[in-house]
Protein backbone atom coordinates (compact mmCIF):
# COMPACT_ATOMS: atom_id res chain seq x y z
CA UNK A 1 0.00 0.00 0.00
CA UNK A 2 1.33 3.12 -0.90
CA UNK A 3 1.85 6.34 0.96
CA UNK A 4 -0.82 8.71 2.24
CA UNK A 5 0.40 12.39 3.32
CA UNK A 6 -2.46 14.06 4.79
CA UNK A 7 -1.50 18.16 4.50
CA UNK A 8 -4.95 19.31 5.79
CA UNK A 9 -4.74 20.42 9.03
CA UNK A 10 -8.35 21.14 9.49
CA UNK A 11 -9.07 16.30 9.86
CA UNK A 12 -9.17 15.57 12.91
CA UNK A 13 -6.67 13.67 14.60
CA UNK A 14 -6.74 11.21 17.42
CA UNK A 15 -4.39 10.47 19.79
CA UNK A 16 -4.62 7.39 22.71
CA UNK A 17 -3.16 7.42 26.01
CA UNK A 18 -2.97 11.44 25.64
CA UNK A 19 -2.57 11.47 29.62
CA UNK A 20 0.86 9.92 29.40
CA UNK A 21 4.32 10.92 28.62
CA UNK A 22 4.47 10.04 24.89
CA UNK A 23 0.94 10.78 23.97
CA UNK A 24 1.02 14.08 25.85
CA UNK A 25 4.20 14.96 24.19
CA UNK A 26 2.63 14.21 20.92
CA UNK A 27 -0.64 15.94 21.07
CA UNK A 28 1.84 19.08 22.09
CA UNK A 29 3.53 18.29 18.65
CA UNK A 30 0.60 17.67 16.45
CA UNK A 31 -0.82 21.63 18.25
CA UNK A 32 2.75 23.02 16.93
CA UNK A 33 2.36 21.98 13.62
CA UNK A 34 -1.17 23.36 13.06
CA UNK A 35 -3.44 20.86 13.59
CA UNK A 36 -7.01 22.57 14.80
CA UNK A 37 -8.72 19.41 15.88
CA UNK A 38 -6.97 17.10 17.99
CA UNK A 39 -9.22 14.45 20.02
CA UNK A 40 -6.86 13.69 23.43
CA UNK A 41 -8.19 10.34 25.33
CA UNK A 42 -7.16 8.61 27.81
CA UNK A 43 -8.47 6.67 31.01
CA UNK A 44 -6.78 8.79 33.64
CA UNK A 45 -9.13 11.55 35.43
CA UNK A 46 -7.78 14.43 32.91
CA UNK A 47 -6.37 16.38 36.14
CA UNK A 48 -4.04 13.97 36.33
CA UNK A 49 -3.13 14.26 32.47
CA UNK A 50 0.87 15.32 32.26
CA UNK A 51 0.43 17.83 29.74
CA UNK A 52 -3.36 19.34 29.51
CA UNK A 53 -4.58 22.05 26.46
CA UNK A 54 -7.99 23.94 26.37
CA UNK A 55 -8.11 24.22 22.54
CA UNK A 56 -7.77 19.85 22.52
CA UNK A 57 -10.42 17.93 23.26
CA UNK A 58 -9.87 16.12 25.90
CA UNK A 59 -11.63 12.90 26.72
CA UNK A 60 -11.84 10.34 29.61
CA UNK A 61 -12.55 6.91 28.50
CA UNK A 62 -11.94 3.54 29.19
CA UNK A 63 -10.39 1.79 25.77
CA UNK A 64 -10.51 -1.49 26.98
CA UNK A 65 -14.07 -1.19 26.15
CA UNK A 66 -15.30 -1.62 22.59
CA UNK A 67 -17.83 1.39 22.75
CA UNK A 68 -15.48 3.48 23.92
CA UNK A 69 -13.38 2.98 21.22
CA UNK A 70 -16.00 3.65 18.86
CA UNK A 71 -16.92 7.20 20.36
CA UNK A 72 -13.07 7.63 20.40
CA UNK A 73 -12.60 6.83 16.54
CA UNK A 74 -15.36 8.60 15.49
CA UNK A 75 -15.14 11.32 12.66
CA UNK A 76 -11.34 11.00 12.87
CA UNK A 77 -8.83 10.83 9.90
CA UNK A 78 -5.35 9.52 11.60
CA UNK A 79 -5.15 7.37 15.30
CA UNK A 80 -2.37 7.54 17.42
CA UNK A 81 -3.04 4.74 19.37
CA UNK A 82 -0.77 4.76 22.26
CA UNK A 83 -2.96 3.86 25.20
CA UNK A 84 -1.54 0.68 27.13
CA UNK A 85 -1.23 -0.75 30.67
CA UNK A 86 2.81 -0.22 30.86
CA UNK A 87 5.80 1.36 32.87
CA UNK A 88 9.16 0.58 33.83
CA UNK A 89 10.27 -2.96 34.44
CA UNK A 90 9.13 -3.11 38.25
CA UNK A 91 5.54 -2.42 36.79
CA UNK A 92 5.78 -4.64 33.69
CA UNK A 93 7.59 -7.76 35.49
CA UNK A 94 4.55 -7.37 38.66
CA UNK A 95 1.47 -6.56 36.40
CA UNK A 96 1.76 -9.07 33.55
CA UNK A 97 -2.06 -9.98 33.24
CA UNK A 98 -2.50 -6.21 33.15
CA UNK A 99 -0.04 -5.74 30.72
CA UNK A 100 -1.45 -7.91 28.42
CA UNK A 101 -5.18 -7.07 28.35
CA UNK A 102 -3.97 -3.94 26.69
CA UNK A 103 -4.47 -6.31 23.31
CA UNK A 104 -8.42 -5.23 23.95
CA UNK A 105 -7.19 -1.16 23.55
CA UNK A 106 -5.59 -1.81 20.11
CA UNK A 107 -8.31 -4.91 18.53
CA UNK A 108 -11.35 -2.30 19.38
CA UNK A 109 -9.62 0.74 18.52
CA UNK A 110 -8.39 -1.04 14.88
CA UNK A 111 -12.00 -2.13 14.53
CA UNK A 112 -13.07 1.27 14.97
CA UNK A 113 -11.19 2.47 12.70
CA UNK A 114 -12.35 0.55 10.29
CA UNK A 115 -16.03 1.24 10.59
CA UNK A 116 -15.33 4.78 11.01
CA UNK A 117 -13.10 5.30 7.70
CA UNK A 118 -10.23 6.17 9.19
CA UNK A 119 -6.72 6.86 6.99
CA UNK A 120 -4.06 6.39 9.18
CA UNK A 121 -3.55 4.32 11.87
CA UNK A 122 -0.02 4.34 13.55
CA UNK A 123 0.85 1.79 16.63
CA UNK A 124 3.15 1.99 19.34
CA UNK A 125 5.04 -0.99 20.04
CA UNK A 126 8.53 -1.92 22.04
CA UNK A 127 11.55 -3.44 21.61
CA UNK A 128 10.25 -6.11 24.26
CA UNK A 129 9.27 -7.34 21.79
CA UNK A 130 12.06 -9.16 20.71
CA UNK A 131 13.40 -12.61 21.16
CA UNK A 132 15.21 -12.51 25.02
CA UNK A 133 17.37 -15.73 23.63
CA UNK A 134 19.29 -13.14 21.83
CA UNK A 135 19.67 -10.31 24.78
CA UNK A 136 21.71 -12.75 27.06
CA UNK A 137 25.05 -10.78 26.85
CA UNK A 138 26.13 -7.53 27.90
CA UNK A 139 26.93 -6.63 25.30
CA UNK A 140 24.23 -4.51 24.02
CA UNK A 141 23.22 -6.89 20.93
CA UNK A 142 22.08 -4.49 18.36
CA UNK A 143 18.52 -6.01 17.50
CA UNK A 144 17.23 -5.99 13.80
CA UNK A 145 13.59 -5.72 13.54
CA UNK A 146 13.97 -9.60 12.30
CA UNK A 147 15.25 -10.73 15.35
CA UNK A 148 11.31 -10.71 16.82
CA UNK A 149 10.97 -13.86 15.47
CA UNK A 150 11.40 -17.23 16.09
CA UNK A 151 9.28 -15.49 18.81
CA UNK A 152 10.36 -15.14 22.41
CA UNK A 153 9.00 -11.75 24.34
CA UNK A 154 9.38 -10.30 27.00
CA UNK A 155 6.50 -11.88 29.00
CA UNK A 156 3.45 -10.07 29.87
CA UNK A 157 4.12 -7.01 27.93
CA UNK A 158 6.56 -8.25 25.07
CA UNK A 159 3.83 -10.64 23.97
CA UNK A 160 0.68 -8.15 23.98
CA UNK A 161 3.04 -5.95 21.80
CA UNK A 162 3.92 -8.63 19.27
CA UNK A 163 0.51 -9.77 18.77
CA UNK A 164 -1.38 -6.47 18.55
CA UNK A 165 1.40 -5.97 15.63
CA UNK A 166 0.71 -8.94 14.15
CA UNK A 167 -2.88 -7.38 14.25
CA UNK A 168 -2.10 -3.98 12.95
CA UNK A 169 -0.53 -5.78 9.62
CA UNK A 170 -3.44 -8.47 9.29
CA UNK A 171 -6.11 -5.48 9.18
CA UNK A 172 -4.03 -3.60 6.61
CA UNK A 173 -4.20 -6.93 4.63
CA UNK A 174 -7.90 -7.62 4.96
CA UNK A 175 -8.88 -4.81 5.66
CA UNK A 176 -7.22 -1.81 3.79
CA UNK A 177 -6.62 -0.27 6.89
CA UNK A 178 -3.40 2.06 6.25
CA UNK A 179 -1.29 1.02 9.57
CA UNK A 180 2.51 1.71 10.62
CA UNK A 181 4.07 0.47 13.53
CA UNK A 182 7.34 1.72 15.60
CA UNK A 183 8.68 -0.11 18.16
CA UNK A 184 9.86 1.94 20.44
CA UNK A 185 12.99 1.66 22.59
CA UNK A 186 13.13 2.99 26.57
CA UNK A 187 12.12 6.79 25.15
CA UNK A 188 12.89 9.45 27.94
CA UNK A 189 12.46 13.02 28.60
CA UNK A 190 10.37 15.50 30.69
CA UNK A 191 6.93 15.23 31.22
CA UNK A 192 6.55 12.10 32.33
CA UNK A 193 5.91 9.11 35.15
CA UNK A 194 9.66 10.02 37.57
CA UNK A 195 8.14 8.74 40.63
CA UNK A 196 5.45 5.79 42.23
CA UNK A 197 6.68 2.68 40.47
CA UNK A 198 5.90 3.21 36.58
CA UNK A 199 8.77 5.34 36.07
CA UNK A 200 11.46 3.69 33.58
CA UNK A 201 14.98 3.96 34.16
CA UNK A 202 16.20 7.67 33.20
CA UNK A 203 13.54 9.03 35.28
CA UNK A 204 13.86 6.83 38.18
CA UNK A 205 17.50 7.50 38.43
CA UNK A 206 17.31 11.07 37.84
CA UNK A 207 15.08 11.04 40.55
CA UNK A 208 17.26 8.70 42.90
CA UNK A 209 20.48 11.07 42.14
CA UNK A 210 18.26 14.16 43.34
CA UNK A 211 17.09 12.83 46.57
CA UNK A 212 20.20 11.83 47.48
CA UNK A 213 21.78 14.99 46.74
CA UNK A 214 18.98 16.90 48.55
CA UNK A 215 19.08 14.62 51.67
CA UNK A 216 22.49 14.30 52.20
CA UNK A 217 22.55 10.70 52.25
CA UNK A 218 24.72 10.49 49.05
CA UNK A 219 23.99 6.85 48.24
CA UNK A 220 21.53 5.42 45.48
CA UNK A 221 20.04 2.23 45.10
CA UNK A 222 20.94 0.41 41.28
CA UNK A 223 18.68 -2.19 40.27
CA UNK A 224 20.77 -5.02 39.56
CA UNK A 225 24.26 -5.09 38.49
CA UNK A 226 24.70 -2.00 36.78
CA UNK A 227 25.73 -3.83 33.74
CA UNK A 228 22.66 -4.01 31.92
CA UNK A 229 23.00 -1.93 28.46
CA UNK A 230 20.63 -0.30 27.31
CA UNK A 231 19.85 2.71 24.65
CA UNK A 232 17.67 5.43 25.79
CA UNK A 233 15.44 8.00 23.06
CA UNK A 234 14.67 11.36 23.49
CA UNK A 235 11.07 12.51 23.57
CA UNK A 236 11.74 14.64 20.82
CA UNK A 237 13.38 12.32 18.65
CA UNK A 238 10.47 10.17 19.43
CA UNK A 239 8.00 12.05 18.14
CA UNK A 240 9.77 13.29 15.23
CA UNK A 241 10.15 9.78 14.21
CA UNK A 242 6.28 9.13 14.38
CA UNK A 243 5.66 11.48 12.07
CA UNK A 244 8.44 10.43 9.41
CA UNK A 245 6.94 6.60 10.24
CA UNK A 246 3.49 7.75 9.70
CA UNK A 247 4.09 9.49 6.35
CA UNK A 248 6.56 6.77 4.82
CA UNK A 249 5.41 3.74 2.71
CA UNK A 250 7.18 1.28 5.42
CA UNK A 251 4.47 -0.96 6.29
CA UNK A 252 6.48 -3.63 8.96
CA UNK A 253 7.21 -2.78 11.78
CA UNK A 254 10.53 -0.15 12.55
CA UNK A 255 12.85 0.09 15.38
CA UNK A 256 12.68 3.62 16.63
CA UNK A 257 15.46 4.46 19.48
CA UNK A 258 18.78 5.59 20.06
CA UNK A 259 21.93 3.31 18.91
CA UNK A 260 23.56 5.12 21.89
CA UNK A 261 23.85 1.82 24.14
CA UNK A 262 25.35 2.37 28.10
CA UNK A 263 25.00 0.70 30.99
CA UNK A 264 23.19 1.62 33.93
CA UNK A 265 26.45 2.21 35.65
CA UNK A 266 27.12 4.59 32.80
CA UNK A 267 23.54 5.88 33.06
CA UNK A 268 24.07 6.88 36.54
CA UNK A 269 27.29 8.22 35.91
CA UNK A 270 26.08 10.81 34.06
CA UNK A 271 22.62 11.91 36.21
CA UNK A 272 26.06 12.09 39.06
CA UNK A 273 27.94 14.74 36.50
CA UNK A 274 24.52 17.05 35.91
CA UNK A 275 23.94 16.86 39.67
CA UNK A 276 27.24 17.33 40.42
CA UNK A 277 27.83 14.84 43.16
CA UNK A 278 29.74 11.47 43.69
CA UNK A 279 27.38 8.63 45.35
CA UNK A 280 27.90 5.81 46.82
CA UNK A 281 26.20 2.49 44.96
CA UNK A 282 24.17 -0.08 46.26
CA UNK A 283 23.27 -2.85 44.40
CA UNK A 284 19.90 -4.62 44.84
CA UNK A 285 20.40 -8.17 42.47
CA UNK A 286 16.85 -9.29 43.70
CA UNK A 287 15.20 -6.48 41.90
CA UNK A 288 13.42 -6.41 38.51
CA UNK A 289 16.23 -5.93 35.30
CA UNK A 290 14.89 -7.08 32.20
CA UNK A 291 17.34 -8.44 29.62
CA UNK A 292 20.91 -8.02 30.01
CA UNK A 293 21.57 -5.97 27.05
CA UNK A 294 19.50 -4.43 24.01
CA UNK A 295 20.22 -1.99 21.50
CA UNK A 296 18.58 -0.54 18.39
CA UNK A 297 20.08 -1.54 14.97
CA UNK A 298 19.16 1.64 12.88
CA UNK A 299 19.91 0.40 9.36
CA UNK A 300 16.33 0.00 8.02
CA UNK A 301 15.08 2.88 9.72
CA UNK A 302 18.01 5.30 7.98
CA UNK A 303 17.70 3.15 4.40
CA UNK A 304 13.74 4.43 4.24
CA UNK A 305 13.99 7.98 6.09
CA UNK A 306 18.06 8.86 5.57
CA UNK A 307 17.05 9.77 9.25
CA UNK A 308 17.63 7.76 12.92
CA UNK A 309 17.22 8.89 16.29
CA UNK A 310 20.23 11.68 17.20
CA UNK A 311 19.97 13.60 20.42
CA UNK A 312 22.82 12.42 22.78
CA UNK A 313 22.04 10.86 26.21
CA UNK A 314 24.12 13.62 27.34
CA UNK A 315 22.10 16.27 26.37
CA UNK A 316 18.91 14.54 26.77
CA UNK A 317 19.12 13.52 30.28
CA UNK A 318 20.41 17.18 31.16
CA UNK A 319 16.86 18.24 30.28
CA UNK A 320 15.20 15.60 32.02
CA UNK A 321 17.37 15.77 35.39
CA UNK A 322 16.31 19.92 35.03
CA UNK A 323 12.50 19.24 34.82
CA UNK A 324 12.19 16.49 37.29
CA UNK A 325 14.35 18.32 39.73
CA UNK A 326 12.12 21.04 39.24
CA UNK A 327 9.12 18.90 40.03
CA UNK A 328 11.01 17.48 43.02
CA UNK A 329 11.01 20.71 44.84
CA UNK A 330 7.69 21.99 43.72
CA UNK A 331 5.74 18.61 45.18
CA UNK A 332 8.23 18.60 48.16
CA UNK A 333 6.48 22.01 49.09
CA UNK A 334 3.47 20.86 48.36
CA UNK A 335 2.58 21.76 45.34
CA UNK A 336 1.41 20.27 41.95
CA UNK A 337 3.37 17.65 40.68
CA UNK A 338 3.09 18.60 36.94
CA UNK A 339 2.93 22.44 35.79
CA UNK A 340 -0.25 22.00 33.02
CA UNK A 341 -3.01 23.86 30.98
CA UNK A 342 -1.84 27.42 30.61
CA UNK A 343 1.46 27.46 31.24
CA UNK A 344 1.65 23.94 29.12
CA UNK A 345 -0.11 25.14 26.13
CA UNK A 346 2.30 27.79 25.80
Amino acid sequence: MGEIVITDRAVRVVVTGAGGFIGGNLVARLRSQGYKRIRAVDVKPIEEWYRRFNDVESICLDLNLKENCEMAAEGASDVYNLAANMGGMGFIEHNKALCMLSVLINTHMLQAAVKHGVKRYFYSSSACVYNGDKQKTFEAPSLKEEDAYPALAEDGYGWEKLFSERMCRHFREDFGLYTRVARFHNVYGPWGTWYGGREKAPAAICRKVIEAKLSGSHEIEIWGSGQQTRSFMFIDDCLKGIDLIMQSDIVEPINLGSSEAVTINQLVELAEEIAGVKLKRKYDLAAPKGVNGRNSDNTLIKKHLNWQPNTSLRAGLEKTYRWIYDQYLARERGEAGVVRDAVAAR
